[in-house]
């Protein structure tokens, strides 16, 4: 508590001009211009800080389009699961703008899976799939299914 006391009091006198000498010498030992402090002219230091600015923005608008591809991706497949829609997703690829979709690779194998579901889907896929199953463990499964039910039948009932 005393600290802060110490802390504010001391900022006060300090902004009316009592006892802040010390400071003051800083201050004029330091260049007021950030150009001269760079070891640039003016032109240089303005030309440099223009080109910061570029490069920011430009870092500023790929992240924007990266961050509007994933919610793309992730709208679409909350589609494609039937999952709940999320507002921030629809707000992030507004931001970015309407020209925002799902990047090339990602297209490709979100149409391969569009395929093979719809085979799925189909008549002649169920066909395949009844084609690739193992049918004589299937049949061995049942008899097997079928001898235990009859051994438990006969064992309750004394008819059989």
């Amino acid at each position: 508590m005393a600290f802060l006391m110490k802390s504010m009091l001391s900022n006060q006198v300090k902004n009316l001009g009592l006892g802040g000498g010390g400071e003051e010498n800083k201050e004029e030992s330091t260049p007021s211009d950030p150009a001269a402090a760079a070891g640039m002219t003016r032109e240089e230091y303005e030309e440099y800080q223009k080109q910061v600015v570029e490069e920011k923005m430009e870092r500023d608008a790929a992240f924007a389009q990266k961050k509007a591809e994933r919610a793309c991706l992730r709208v679409h497949l909350r589609e494609k699961y039937r999952l709940p829609k999320s507002e921030l997703d629809e707000n992030q690829i507004q931001m970015a703008g309407d020209d925002v979709g799902l990047p090339e690779d990602l297209q490709k194998m979100v149409a391969e899976d569009q395929v093979e579901e719809e085979d799925k889907d189909s008549i002649l896929g169920q066909l395949q799939s009844l084609q690739n199953m193992d049918m004589d463990a299937i049949k061995e499964k049942a008899q097997a299914t079928f001898t235990e039910m009859k051994q438990a039948a006969e064992q309750k009932c004394c008819v059989m």
